[in-house]
C-alpha cells in the first residue's frame, strides 16, 4: 500500500509540474505572438506612409511644425528623432499608430 501511495504521489506531482510548465509555455507563446502582431501592425502603418522619390517618408514635424522628408530607422523613427523629447516621442507614436500628419 505504501508503494502505491508513493507512486500516486509521484504521478500527481509529475502531472502538476507538467501542467505548470505547459501553462508557462502557453503564456510565453501568447506573449510572443502578441509582440509579433504589434510589430507587424507598426511596420504596416509605417510602410503605408507617403514617400518621395528618394524613399524618404513625408511627415509634418511636430517639433518644428514643418514638412520633412526623412528616412525611418529599423524602429520606424525618423532620422531627426531626439530621444526623450516629448514632440519626437509623440511623432514616433503617431508613426507607429498610422496617424502622423503627412504631405
Amino acid at each position: 500500500m505504501a508503494d502505491r501511495d508513493r507512486i500516486e504521489r509521484l504521478l500527481r506531482t509529475t502531472l502538476a509540474q507538467a501542467g505548470s510548465q505547459y501553462e508557462e509555455f502557453r503564456q510565453s507563446a501568447d506573449s510572443q505572438l502578441e509582440e509579433a502582431r504589434e510589430a507587424y501592425r507598426v511596420a504596416r502603418n509605417a510602410r503605408q506612409l507617403p514617400t518621395d522619390e528618394a524613399d524618404r517618408t513625408k511627415i509634418v514635424c511636430r517639433r518644428y511644425t514643418e514638412r520633412r522628408a526623412v528616412k525611418l530607422d529599423e524602429q520606424y523613427r525618423p532620422a531627426c528623432y531626439e530621444a526623450d523629447h516629448p514632440d519626437c516621442e509623440g511623432c514616433v507614436e503617431d508613426i507607429h499608430d498610422g496617424r502622423i500628419e503627412t504631405w
